[in-house]
């Protein structure tokens, strides 16, 4: 948890100096979590690839077997 704060901090929060309202900032943060970090940014507990890659890759090996 610490790890991904320290992310969401870094490539997310900083680069902006001020949000203009609370809608905007919301609007922003969801977009990180749920478009960038959780389908494309790669993770080294995921061999570094990205969770998008990991699921299409289970999916793919799932409907082999």
């Amino acid at each position: 948890m610490e790890s991904f704060r320290a992310s969401l901090k870094e490539e997310c929060v900083y680069p902006v100096p001020v949000f203009e309202d609370y809608e905007t900032a919301a609007a922003v943060l969801f977009e990180y979590v749920h478009a960038f970090y959780n389908r494309k940014r790669i993770h080294s507990s995921l061999g570094y690839q990205a969770p998008l890659q990991v699921e299409i890759a289970t999916l793919t090996s799932q409907m082999a077997a």
